[in-house]
Formats: structure tokens, C-alpha cells, sequence
């Protein structure tokens, strides 16, 4: 920490100097530029300038960017989309050069001249103090400006091609979160908990102080105290079905010498601006290998995970069950249902079917699962192991999914094996109870209904 803060302070000063040498003043604050005039301190930037100067052109571009409101921003992105792309100049002479005489070097060439020069730029915003945590943000504006602009696709890709590079795997540091972590991080764990929220520090404290729970986090150099994705786990003697008994406020501990399954309930991406950039695969198995080494005993790895797109994707496929369940499944909006054991039941008959073939066999237009979560842990080589009906009573999860959870195993000797087969061919690995689930009448009336949609699309 004492050397990154050390860093920090350096290039503050590299900048400040530059700032002296080019003459530049703070002028105006906050709501005084406009998109163009960024967009000209960016041409500056990338006029070339030293080290020091470079420093402080790159500050004053992001600090100019920081004051434009959003309407404003998106205008700077429409700039960078349409003035900082490739010289066409510059490409065509290294493509005609190749043509004239084919060779790595001349390949290269054109490689190098068909960069779009926002590459360059986002390099040289990053020479700023802060310039990291500045362009994880301007990314996240950016992913903000893009509904309804097409063209913006572009600059966003060259934001995640670099970001992809600046937070690979081997700049990632993980650390176990735990009470003595600073304040300012786990005030960010509380803020940051996408799937199950945590309601202050007393429900923070019994979700990473027991001695049967762990959380773990990864950080990179650049954000400072800053998570950029964690996992909350849960160790216990057997897989569970329900996440209430796993976040109870008072319930037994289980000891660490009868543990035998890490449970991961929980996994949180918490910088918006990283969006598409895969932290996860990464994390899970760094965390299952720490697990492996504190405690040996530990043999299985499961998840506890939420299915937040199943009522929506039911709701539109109700044609595919009899009549009678299909009146069932009306009384939906009502959560009062799941009060009612019979009802309940006769609930659980109708739609796990559904669910089985919504995991196993539902795809998008593009062949991929319709449930993104499944999506991770199936393309990580998990297995779909157990359906858990009203495994969340929750209700955000009664309204999302019916209330039903799944556990995804990670068999560690199946993992490689269940990850080629869904990257090559798409197969769900799933245990045999949930594949018997599916019925073949069910399977050929979604299948039938899945054909003609496709159909009348086209």
C-alpha cells in the first residue's frame, strides 16, 4: 500500500510539473467545457508531447471529461467514435505496400496503421494520476450512452480490447475479506452485494466472521482499495437447498473439522465500467484452491444460485402446459401461493418440468442458455446438479423465479471435460434426476413452440 501510494504521489507531481512547463490553469470548474473542447485536449494529447506534460494534458482531459454532464458525454463518445478512428491514409499506403511486396514486415505495418488512434488515447489517459479508475468509469458512462446509439459499439470495443489487457489474471491480487479488513472495503462489500442484499454491518459481520464462512475478493494494483469482484461462501456439511438457513441471523455453526462442501452463494461483479471482462472463472477456482489448501477435507464445491429470468421465460411459454397447469401458473403474481402446501405442491409439479427443460434445452437465437448465471458456471465446467424448489422466499425472488435455486457442482475431475463439451457443442452437463425431470410430451410442445417462433420471426 505505502508503495502505491508512493507511485500516486510521484506521477501527482510528474503532472503538476507538466502543468507549469505547459502554462495550464484550472479554468472555470465543473460545467465550463464542452464535448469539443475535450475532444481537442485529446488531439493535443496525442500530438506527442514528454513525460511530464503528457501527464498533465492526459489529467486535464480526464478532469475536462469529469465536468461535462451526460448529454455532454455522449457527445465525446460520438467524437471519439468518428474522429479518432484509423488514419485511412496511413492504411492505405501499408496495404498497397503489402501488395507490392508481401512480407511480416509490410503485414505488420498494416496492422499497426489500422489501430483506431482512441486506442492510443485511452493508453496516454491512463499515464494521469487515477487514470485507471478515471477510464473504468468513462467505460461505464460509455456502456450508459450506448442504448440507441449503434455506432458506439466500436469505441466500446477498443475501451474492453485495452481493459481486457490492463486487468488479465496476472495483475489480479486476491484477499480474504474478513472484520479486520479496512472499513472503506467492506463498506464497498455491502454496497457492491448484487445478489443477496446485505442489510448493514451487523448481517455483513455474520456473513464474513463465523468461523464457517469466507469471503474473497480481487484487486488490481491501479484501484486502490477498490474490489472489483468478490464471492461469499459458506462451509457446511452437506449441500443445501434454501439460502435462508445459510443467512439466518441466529443458527449453529458448524465446525471446521465436520465441513465437508464450500457453498458459493453469492459472487458480486462491483465495477460497472469492467462489464464483459471475466474475473469469475478465475476467482472460483483461485478460491477453490485456497479452500483445498486451509482445509483439506473439503471435497465439494457447489454453488447456491439464483434464476432470475425463469418467470419471465415461463410466462412467455405457458401455452406448453395442459390447461390445468397452465391456470396454475396464472396465480403466479399472488406469492401467497407458496403458503399454501398443497397448492404449493401442485405448483412444483407443473413447473419444475419447465425449469429442467429451460436449463437443459432453452437457448437464445445465438445458442446460448437463457440464464446468464448458468451461462458462467456451465461455460466453467460446473454441472447442473439439483433444481431447489423455493429454495428463495424472497420477494424479488418469488417474482424472478418462483423462488427457485439450483446448485451447480464443480467436480474437479469432470470440470475441463463439461467445459469443452458446452464451449464445442453447447451441452448442458446437468445429474440425472434433473434430466429426468424433463418430460418428452413437454419437450416436444416447447421445441414445436420454439420452431414457429423462429419461424414468424423470419
Amino acid at each position: 500500500m505505502v508503495n502505491t501510494t508512493f507511485l500516486f504521489e510521484m506521477f501527482s507531481s510528474i503532472a503538476d510539473r507538466g502543468r507549469q512547463l505547459l502554462g495550464r490553469e484550472d479554468d472555470g470548474g465543473p460545467g465550463s467545457r464542452r464535448a469539443s473542447d475535450v475532444a481537442d485536449l485529446c488531439k493535443t494529447l496525442l500530438g506527442g508531447r514528454g513525460e511530464a506534460s503528457g501527464a498533465a494534458l492526459a489529467l486535464e482531459s480526464l478532469d475536462a471529461y469529469g465536468s461535462l454532464d451526460p448529454a455532454s458525454r455522449a457527445e465525446f463518445f460520438s467524437a471519439l467514435e468518428r474522429d479518432f478512428g484509423p488514419d485511412a491514409d496511413a492504411v492505405s499506403k501499408a496495404i498497397e505496400r503489402w501488395k507490392a511486396s508481401p512480407s511480416e514486415k509490410a503485414a505488420t505495418a498494416i496492422h499497426f496503421a489500422s489501430e483506431p488512434r482512441r486506442q492510443e488515447l485511452f493508453r496516454r489517459l491512463n499515464r494521469a494520476p487515477g487514470g485507471t479508475a478515471a477510464l473504468v468509469r468513462m467505460r461505464a458512462d460509455l456502456l450508459d450512452a450506448r442504448a440507441g446509439k449503434p455506432d458506439l459499439a466500436t469505441v466500446d470495443r477498443d475501451f474492453e480490447h485495452l481493459l481486457s489487457s490492463w486487468f488479465n489474471r496476472g495483475f489480479l491480487v486476491l484477499r480474504r475479506i474478513d472484520w479486520s479488513t479496512p472499513a472503506s472495503i467492506l463498506e464497498k462489500i455491502i454496497r457492491y452485494e448484487a445478489v443477496h442484499a446485505i442489510r448493514g454491518w451487523d448481517d455483513l459481520r455474520r456473513r464474513i466472521d463465523p468461523v464457517d464462512r469466507r469471503c474473497y475478493a480481487f484487486f488490481h494494483p491501479a484501484l486502490v482499495d477498490e474490489p472489483l469482484i468478490f464471492v461469499e461462501v459458506a462451509l457446511t456439511s452437506g449441500i443445501p437447498a434454501a439460502i435462508e438457513p445459510l443467512l439466518a441471523e441466529t443458527r449453529d455453526m458448524v465446525r471446521l473439522e465436520k465441513t465437508t462442501t464450500a457453498v458459493f452463494y453469492s459472487i458480486s461483479n462491483c465495477q460497472r465500467g469492467l462489464a464483459g471482462i471475466s474475473f469469475g472463472n478465475f476467482l472460483i477456482k483461485q478460491v477453490v484452491e485456497e479452500l483445498r489448501r486451509e482445509l483439506p477435507k473439503i471435497e465439494t464445491f457447489v454453488t447456491l444460485s439464483p434464476v432470475n429470468g425463469f418467470v419471465r421465460w415461463l410466462k412467455s411459454n405457458l401455452g406448453a402446459l395442459s390447461p390445468e397447469d397452465q391456470v396454475m401458473a396464472g396465480t403466479l403474481d399472488d406469492p401467497g401461493w407458496a403458503n399454501v402446501p398443497a397448492l404449493a405442491e401442485k405448483m412444483r409439479r407443473a413447473l419444475e418440468p419447465m425449469a429442467a427443460y429451460y436449463f437443459l434445452h432453452g437457448r437464445t437465437p445465438g445458442g446460448r442458455p437463457f440464464d446468464p448465471v448458468a451461462r458462467f458456471h456451465l461455460g466453467n465446467g460446473a454441472r447442473l446438479e439439483r433444481l431447489n424448489w423455493l429454495g428463495d422466499r424472497s420477494p424479488k425472488a418469488m417474482t424472478e423465479s418462483a423462488g427457485l435455486m439450483v446448485n451447480y457442482l464443480y467436480d474437479l475431475d469432470d470440470i475441463e471435460q463439461n467445459h469443452e463439451a458446452f464451449a464445442n457443442e453447447g451441452s448442458t452437463a446437468a445429474s440425472g434426476p434433473v434430466k429426468k425431470l424433463v418430460r418428452s410430451d413437454l419437450r416436444q410442445r416447447l421445441q414445436n413452440a420454439a420452431s414457429s417462433s423462429t419461424q414468424s420471426a423470419s
